[in-house]
């Protein structure tokens, strides 16, 4: 961590300085114990961002716990990424397109190719998603180069990926990682999916890509 100082707002106006490079989890763990281990994800200067990315100049911060909006969207977000795995262990042909979390909950759109998912498939879905969540797994964040991504996905035959980060600025492309499972995102993402205990799915529905 740098010698050099910052200057952190918190939401009640007061100020706090930190080493240049500190992150949000260290920052709430200098608040209180209890806000770290509620601590979902921080938002700085109006972004959201994971717990474990430094922040290296002064900012206004609020740390985000379930009692938040701005935690509800990293839970959901992770929610969605928890999911996905669940899909590629049970359906490996599986394709996934998109994942965003949305006000009260998320979705992932995913290409099933001939097989067909039906309501009673969704018990089955939320029991691996509990148990793909109680192996305790960080998600990783990887910066990755337009190239990179594009071969990750074009050996993996998924078209929806590829069109996606085809429109996309080669230096601003990241992946998460957790267990078996990498998707292309921005973030942010929950430090552990332990905090994820229960899940419900609750709907199917068909989509047209794009």
């Amino acid at each position: 961590m740098s010698d050099q100082k910052i200057t952190l707002t918190l939401p009640d106006g007061s100020q706090r300085e930190y080493s240049s490079g500190v992150t949000g989890l260290e920052v709430a763990q200098s608040i209180a114990s209890g806000l770290a281990r509620a601590a979902l994800s921080i938002t700085v200067n109006g972004d959201i961002i994971d717990l474990d990315r430094p922040i290296t100049e002064d900012a206004e911060i609020a740390i985000n716990t379930w009692d938040s909006e701005d935690g509800k969207y990293t839970f959901w977000h992770s929610s969605a990424h928890l999911l996905a795995e669940a899909i590629q262990d049970l359906y490996p042909k599986a394709k996934f397109a998109i994942g965003p979390p949305i006000e009260s909950g998320f979705y992932y759109d995913i290409d099933f190719g001939d097989k067909q998912i039906s309501q009673e498939d969704l018990p089955k879905i939320e029991k691996k998603i509990i148990e793909m969540a109680r192996k305790k797994t960080e998600f990783e964040r990887k910066e990755v180069s337009k190239d990179e991504a594009l071969s990750f996905y074009e050996e993996k035959g998924n078209e929806y990926k590829v069109e996606l980060i085809e429109n996309l600025e080669d230096g601003n492309i990241t992946f998460y990682t957790q267990g078996d499972f990498t998707d292309l995102c921005r973030g942010p993402h929950i430090p552990n999916t332990k905090d994820v205990k229960a899940v419900k799915l609750t709907s199917l529905a068909g989509a047209y890509w794009r």
